[in-house]
């Protein structure tokens, strides 16, 4: 099994669901003790989260890039960052590592594929949502049709992710907010809605949502999984990666 290099820590709450479900499934698949080989950088997501609040985004950059280099001098074999809004540095960091990095977006990209749906709403941070760099890999490298919630909507969304659930605070009213949202991105012609922020699983289940959901985190997580465990090279990025140290992986074409 190869080792799975994860930069996480924005925030640790939804850094502990990866790890857990990497070593459920690693566990699930292998039997017996196993676990998974992983290594993990945590940032400290109050210094990042400054960073996005002030639109230092190249400052960031450089604090993400740090943390995949450490990972690659420490023996991982690709990267995994725990959390949808940092993809929008997933291009500064993958020209800085000699690793590939398994985006987020294709991993669930995938699972709405085999789901044969096609137009999905997007719930996530506003930087996930208003910004281009997530629905871009949506719609351009997959060829889905993405939805957001209207601004007022976004706004709640945002809020209770950064207010609440980063701070590992569940409320009821809280989701019944979501769930009204969810309902109006159906209404608009949604089959799915991407819960397009880690944090949103402890907050968001199936029975909540008239239509599927794709909860980012679990997939990028069973993903992670599925390529440690796999064989042969994959091809991301616009380019061929060999195992450097072991030799397998598996696409996510």
């Amino acid at each position: 099994m190869k080792t799975i290099g994860l930069i996480g820590g924005m925030s640790w709450e939804s850094s502990l669901e990866y790890y857990r479900i990497i070593n459920e499934t690693t566990k699930a698949r292998l039997g017996g003790l196993h676990s998974a080989k992983c290594i993990l950088y945590s940032m400290d997501f109050a210094e990042i989260e400054s960073l996005q609040q002030q639109g230092r985004w190249d400052d960031a950059a450089a604090q993400m890039i740090g943390a995949g280099r450490s990972l690659e001098k420490a023996g991982a074999d690709f990267l995994v960052i725990c959390t949808n809004t940092m993809h929008k540095l997933a291009d500064a960091i993958q020209s800085n590592v000699n690793i590939p990095l398994l985006h987020i977006a294709d991993a669930t990209a995938k699972s709405v594929k085999a789901a044969n749906l096609h137009t999905l709403g997007l719930l996530g941070t506003r930087y996930t949502m208003e910004q281009d760099f997530y629905t871009r890999r949506l719609t351009k490298e997959h060829g889905l049709q993405i939805l957001i919630p209207d601004a007022p909507e976004r706004e709640i969304v945002n809020r209770i992710i950064y207010d609440e659930l980063c701070l590992g605070i569940v409320k009821p009213e809280s989701r019944e907010y979501y769930r009204n949202i969810i309902k109006a991105l159906a209404q608009r012609g949604a089959e799915g809605v991407i819960l397009g922020c880690t944090e949103i699983e402890l907050l968001v289940r199936t029975e909540d949502s008239c239509v599927p959901l794709f909860p980012t985190a679990s997939l990028h997580a069973v993903a992670a999984v599925d390529l440690a465990m796999g064989d042969g090279p994959i091809k991301w990025w616009g380019r061929e990666w060999p195992w450097c140290r072991k030799g397998g992986g598996s696409s996510l074409d």
